[in-house]
C-alpha cells in the first residue's frame, strides 16, 4: 500500500515512512493510495466473524505484505482483546459501544493497534523514537496505556491543563513508565515539521493525523455492517465528532464498501463543519470548553482527509453527510431522557451522537440508526450522576486511576519552550 499527502508535493511513500513520519513533509497528512472494495458476500460472510477476524481482513489490504501475516495476527490479537457490543435500544435504533478497551474510550482501538506496529518497526529498525502527542480528552490516555513499556519508545503528552476530566487527568498523568506530560495540537504540528527536532531524534505522532491511528478505526465500521447486514432498513450511523479522524474513518469504510447509506456529524457547540456543510465556507475558530471536552475542536485537522475524499466537492459530501451541533444544555437532557427511556447511561459524547441521529431520524423516516458510544460514562461520573440523580457503575479498571499520582510538567503555549523541553 502506498500514500500520498493530502497537499499533494511531497511523494509518495509506503507504509513504514508514513506511519514513522506522521504529517507528509509538505504539511499534509497522508492517505492511501488506493482502497480495497469488499461486496456484499463479504459483508454477508463477515456476520459468523468474530472483531477479530473482521480486523484481520480489512488489515491486511493495508499492512500486508511490509507486516508479515503472521506478525499482523498477532497485533490484532494484542490490540483488540475486548469485545465490541451493538446494543439494542428499540427495533431501529442501536448503539455501538466502543468502550470495553483497557481506558474504557473508543481510542484504545487505534492507540493499541498503532504501539504494537511501532513496536515492530522500532524492533527491526533498531532505533529509539518519541511519540508526541496532543489531546483534548480520551486520546492521551488511550496512548499511554498502549505504549507503556514498548522497548524503544518514549512519549510525550500535550493535553490543554484544566480542561479533561478529573479521572481523564489521572489517566494521562498516572501512567509512569515511558510516560511523561503536559499543554497541543498546534504545538505538536510545529514540532513534526521543525528540522532541528527532526535531526536531532527521531519524532512520530500519535494522533490521528497519523495514517496509522486513522485505519484501525475503520474496522468496527465493517463490523458493525456485517453484524447488521439483514437488517431491511438501509443504515445511518451517528458518529460524535471533534477532530473528525472517527468519522474520516467511517468514510474510508463507506468508501470499500460498508453499506452505510449516510453519517451524521454530530458536534457540541464547536461546529464548524456543521457549518460548512450548511454554507459551503469552512471557518476555524478558536475551541469552546464543553462537558464533551474530547470533541472540543475549532479547526479539525482530519476535516482535511475529508475534503480530500470527496475532492473538495461540498455538494458531494452533503450527499453522504449531516451535520448538526448541540449545545450543553441539549446534551445534559439528552442524557436524562435516555435514561428514562431506556434504562441506558451515556456519556456527553454519546449524547451528543444521539442526539444528531434522532435529529435525522425526525427529519428524515426509513432508517437503521446506529450511534457511537466513545467513551464510559464513569469517566464523567461527577456530571453524569448529577444529571441521573443516581450512581454510574465504574469499572474496576477507571477507578485504579483516582489513586494514582499525578505527574505532570506544565508548559506554557510556547514552542520554543516545547522543542526545549523535547530537546532535553
Amino acid at each position: 500500500m502506498k500514500f500520498y499527502s493530502t497537499n499533494k508535493k511531497s511523494p509518495i511513500v509506503g507504509l513504514e515512512e508514513a506511519v514513522m513520519n506522521g504529517l507528509a513533509p509538505d504539511g499534509g497528512l497522508y492517505m492511501p493510495f488506493s482502497l480495497p472494495h469488499f461486496s456484499k458476500d463479504f459483508f454477508e460472510r463477515a456476520k459468523s466473524l468474530s472483531f477479530q477476524d473482521t480486523a484481520f481482513e480489512v488489515g491486511k489490504y493495508f499492512f500486508m505484505p511490509v507486516v508479515p501475516e503472521n506478525t499482523l495476527k498477532t497485533i490484532v490479537q494484542k490490540s483488540f482483546n475486548f469485545d465490541v457490543p451493538i446494543i439494542k435500544l428499540d427495533k431501529q435504533l442501536y448503539v455501538l459501544e466502543l468502550f470495553h478497551g483497557p481506558t474504557c474510550a473508543f481510542k484504545d482501538f487505534a492507540a493499541r493497534f498503532m504501539a504494537h506496529l511501532f513496536g515492530f518497526f522500532v524492533e527491526r529498525s533498531q532505533k529509539e523514537i518519541t511519540i508526541l502527542v496532543a489531546t483534548s480528552g480520551d486520546t492521551g490516555s488511550a496512548v499511554a496505556h498502549g505504549f507503556l513499556n514498548i522497548s524503544g519508545v518514549k512519549v510525550v503528552i500535550l493535553y490543554p491543563s484544566g480542561k479533561v476530566s478529573p479521572l481523564q487527568e489521572r489517566q494521562l498523568t498516572g501512567m509512569g513508565g515511558n510516560i511523561t506530560f503536559d499543554d497541543c495540537q498546534k504545538l505538536a504540528k510545529q514540532a513534526f515539521l521543525d528540522r532541528r527536532l527532526r535531526e536531532k531524534m527521531t519524532l512520530a505522532s500519535a494522533n490521528s493525523i497519523n495514517i496509522a491511528r486513522l485505519l484501525p478505526q475503520s474496522f468496527y465500521y465493517v463490523y458493525l455492517c456485517a453484524q447488521l447486514n439483514d437488517r431491511k432498513l438501509p443504515i445511518v450511523v451517528s458518529v460524535p465528532s471533534g477532530n473528525f479522524g472517527n468519522l474520516t474513518a467511517g468514510i474510508i469504510a463507506k468508501k470499500m464498501g460498508a453499506p452505510i447509506v449516510k453519517f451524521v456529524a454530530s458536534t457540541n457547540s464547536n461546529d464548524v463543519v456543521p457549518k460548512y456543510l450548511d454554507t459551503g465556507d469552512f471557518r476555524p475558530k478558536p475551541s469552546v470548553f464543553t462537558i464533551s471536552n474530547a470533541m472540543d475542536v475549532g479547526n479539525p485537522s482530519n476535516f482535511a482527509r475529508i475534503l480530500d475524499l470527496y475532492a473538495n466537492d461540498v455538494a458531494k459530501m452533503r450527499k453522504d453527510i449531516y451535520g448538526t451541533s448541540f449545545s450543553d444544555v441539549a446534551t445534559r437532557e439528552a442524557i436524562v431522557s435516555v435514561f428514562k427511556k431506556y434504562h441506558y447511561i451515556m456519556d456527553p459524547h454519546g449524547a451528543v451522537a444521539y442526539l444528531g441521529l434522532l435529529d435525522f431520524m425526525r427529519k428524515f423516516d426509513g432508517y437503521t440508526g446506529i450511534f457511537l458510544e466513545t467513551a464510559h460514562p464513569a469517566k464523567f461520573f461527577e456530571g453524569v450522576e448529577k444529571v441521573i440523580k443516581g450512581p454510574v457503575s465504574m469499572p474496576v479498571r477507571l477507578k485504579s486511576y483516582l489513586e494514582r499520582e499525578k505527574r505532570a510538567t506544565l508548559l506554557h503555549n510556547d514552542f520554543r519552550e516545547l522543542k526545549n523541553f523535547l530537546l532535553q
